[in-house]
């Protein structure tokens, strides 16, 4: 009997330790506290802006934006943004989400990124579903070339037309802030003093587009890859130029190894950091 009770305390001991879940993700406060997901939800719902930061090919990213989405409809009514969609390519989208267009006329009239089918139709589609505006928020994409190319002086160049899928100008431009300081580091050179101002005029835009189109009564989720919000910098750091006092929620997306706790060059890096296991597979 003695041995028998021996066996079952082992048995337990070891299903135990087998049965301990792997976690693919762990969402940290901006100090580095563990949180859970319906704390990130209750203060996404509360705010009038969130900028969800994506890794644009974590598959735990989007299904989290597609997740949140669900959820905040259930609390808050809602406008939608991305940068992955182009200000010029509104009128496609708005084509789309009325059902004048199909999935096919979609992609010959916007833009779309590689991996809109498994990772932005569903928001889109959602939105459709549910009468949502949604937002073409980035700067089309030659502008920002002109930009990278010739500086901001290139922009007096384009016609008015053309100028209002742009944030006015002159554009604002801090070159001291660590974001586009760490860019010009990164690329090595490359690019030169244009590089983060190219980076600038999508963020500036980005911004102007979501408080041209924010109303008082509804919670703006805008879509962007993270390092254009991550440290409260970039889009968020124009949103507080035009409106200090906006409630603004930032969620950056990043990969560790161990998910016990946050590194410490990512505290401070969001309202809400969404930490995945640095394994996890790529959508591309």
């Amino acid at each position: 009997m003695k041995k028998f009770h021996i066996f079952l305390i082992f048995l337990c001991i070891s299903s135990l330790g087998f049965s301990q879940n792997k976690l693919a993700y762990q969402i940290f406060t901006a100090k580095g506290k563990k949180v859970t997901y319906q704390k990130m939800l209750k203060e996404m719902s509360k705010a009038d802006v969130v900028l969800f930061g994506e890794l644009h090919n974590n598959p735990i990213s989007h299904w989290l934006q597609f997740a949140t989405l669900k959820d905040l409809h259930q609390k808050r009514a809602l406008t939608l943004g991305a940068e992955m969609f182009e200000s010029d390519n509104q009128n496609g989208l708005n084509d789309y989400l009325t059902g004048n267009i199909n999935d096919k006329e979609l992609g010959a009239k916007v833009r779309l990124w590689k991996n809109f089918s498994t990772d932005y139709k569903p928001l889109l589609d959602f939105a459709k579903k549910n009468k949502l505006k949604f937002i073409a928020t980035n700067i089309p994409r030659a502008y920002a070339s002109l930009v990278y190319k010739s500086g901001f002086e290139a922009l007096d160049t384009l016609s008015i037309n053309h100028k209002k899928f742009i944030a006015p100008l002159p554009i604002e431009y801090d070159a001291t802030l660590p974001g586009y300081q760490n860019m010009l580091k990164m690329a090595g050179g490359h690019g030169g003093v244009n590089l983060p101002k190219a980076q600038a005029i999508k963020d500036a835009t980005m911004a102007h587009f979501i408080i041209q189109n924010r109303e008082n009564d509804k919670l703006f989720i805008h879509y962007n890859g993270s390092y254009h919000s991550d440290f409260f910098e970039g889009i968020g750091w124009y949103l507080k130029r035009k409106d200090p006092n906006l409630n603004m929620v930032t969620i950056a997306t990043t990969e560790q190894e161990n998910l016990k706790k946050l590194e410490k060059d990512q505290i401070n890096k969001a309202s809400f950091i969404i930490v995945v296991d640095a394994q996890m597979t790529k959508t591309y």
